[in-house]
């Protein structure tokens, strides 16, 4: 059973992430477009996070992905193939108390605009990075041992910043 564990934000995040990125830049070296580092633990604005450091990388073929399933194991990352997103491939690292989650799209795809508006709305917006950051304890504290439930109870919040993500992102754009 995953346990809900949330700590108060911390430069290390950033430091694993560049460990991590060199590592993958090796793996996916033929395919890769680009990597990015995403996620609770890539915005300081929000304060807390659970340690774990989502990683968002564009390749070239989606369907390559695949081949690196064996190198990845051997890494300690287990292959998801989409788990739920089509047109992704989704790996994780560190079984029970994770530490990695991996998130490959293929050059393109609507789903790497909408992490990295993301990201950068919550940093330019502290007040809702903030708000975000808060509600995480909160669902921690009530829900430590149900991992699905913290997850449940932060998703209608998680949703409305992404379409204020998107919002803003296109509001942004228009004004270039």
């Amino acid at each position: 059973m995953r346990k809900t564990k949330i700590l108060a934000w911390t430069e290390d995040w950033e430091k694993s992430y560049i460990q991590e990125e060199k590592v993958l830049k090796e793996v996916f070296k033929d395919e890769l477009v680009d990597i990015f580092h995403i996620g609770s633990t890539s915005i300081p604005t929000i304060g807390y996070a659970k340690p774990i450091i989502d990683i968002l990388i564009v390749v070239k073929n989606i369907e390559k992905v695949d081949l690196y399933n064996n190198e990845m194991l051997v890494l300690g990352y287990e292959p998801k193939g989409e788990n739920g997103i089509a047109e992704r491939r989704y790996f994780s690292k560190g079984k029970n108390n994770r530490t990695h989650h991996l998130h490959i799209f293929q050059v393109g795809s609507e789903h790497i605009k909408t992490h990295l508006d993301f990201k950068e709305y919550l940093i330019k917006n502290p007040v809702e990075a903030k708000k975000y950051g808060e509600l995480k304890i909160n669902l921690a504290k009530q829900f430590p041992n149900e991992h699905y439930k913290y997850q449940a109870g932060k998703q209608q919040f998680v949703n409305e910043l992404v379409d204020k993500a998107k919002e803003w992102a296109l509001q942004r754009n228009l004004s270039c």
